[in-house]
């Protein structure tokens, strides 16, 4: 966790002070760093493969070009079906929060579907949905898991936004990623009601 937690430091102190290569050169290795963590820690493997696959799209993004966007945006995608895996163990959302989260995607489709470009529309359209139902699913996962959920959330329409011709703030879409995609793994590895299970005594001399 120390190497995942100065690597991020590192790039986003190099997002606030401009230092490109240093950004460039610390993207790619922050989600591998975090997936070693979650293998070391014994989680499940599809959680380490979520963060693998957000390390591809993250490194696709930085390429530029509408075709790198699309297979980041894939990899991503990818991501999030591992994340649904996980969190379908923990039972189905409630209509309410159903309701405020295709609410919410639908009304952000609408403000963003003007300024998109026309062959992106439908990918990020079905993108977007399945990120949604990621992060409704987070909700039944616990409160770390639904928090990580929700800036997953926002941090991707942040790139959205950015989409349309509106500013594109790096370092608040890096921080609120790095936090979502931390918040998912500890959530998920630390699951809320395990919290009081205790664990069994190893044989042998206990140290002070």
């Amino acid at each position: 966790m120390r190497a995942f937690a100065a690597a991020a430091g590192v790039h986003l102190g190099a997002l606030l002070t401009g230092r490109t290569r240093i950004e460039r050169a610390t993207k790619p290795v922050l989600m591998p760093l975090l997936a070693e963590y979650v293998l070391l820690r014994g989680g499940p493997r599809p959680l380490a493969l979520a963060l693998l696959f957000g390390c591809a799209g993250d490194t696709l993004l930085q390429a530029g070009g509408d075709m790198p966007f699309l297979l980041g945006m894939g990899a991503f995608a990818a991501g999030h079906l591992c994340y649904l895996a996980q969190f379908a163990k923990h039972g189905r959302p409630s209509r309410r929060l159903t309701a405020v989260y295709g609410t919410a995607w639908a009304g952000t489709l609408a403000l963003l579907w003007p300024g998109l470009d026309a062959e992106l529309r439908v990918p990020v359209a079905l993108y977007s949905l399945l990120l949604t139902t990621m992060a409704l699913g987070a909700t039944r996962a616990g409160v770390r898991p639904a928090a990580g959920g929700a800036l997953f959330l926002l941090s991707d329409t942040l790139i959205a936004a950015g989409l349309t011709g509106r500013p594109q703030p790096q370092f608040w879409i890096m921080l609120t990623y790095v936090t979502a995609q931390y918040l998912l793994a500890e959530g998920l590895l630390r699951p809320e009601g395990a919290r009081g299970t205790a664990r069994p005594a190893k044989a042998g001399p206990q140290p002070k």
